[in-house]
């Protein structure tokens, strides 16, 4: 956890959100959308689709523990 935390910009959204105001994790969800957006207005359909084609391993593993109960 302390490797994290020294990251500059990482470490300081995480410190933010792990000892900061409980609405912080609203601030860095519209934040991410928001790069999400303007990545799609720049790159196009394949900044769009992108990061469902990342989350596909994320999902069947999430679908392996759910089969396994």
């Amino acid at each position: 956890m302390r490797l994290i935390l020294s990251v500059p910009v990482i470490g300081w959204i995480a410190k933010d959100l792990l000892h900061g105001d409980k609405d912080n994790i609203w601030y860095l969800l519209v934040a991410i959308l928001s790069l999400w957006a303007a990545a799609v207005m720049t790159w196009g359909v394949p900044a769009l689709y992108l990061p469902a084609v990342c989350f596909v391993p994320v999902m069947f593993v999430i679908l392996l523990f759910i089969t396994r109960g």
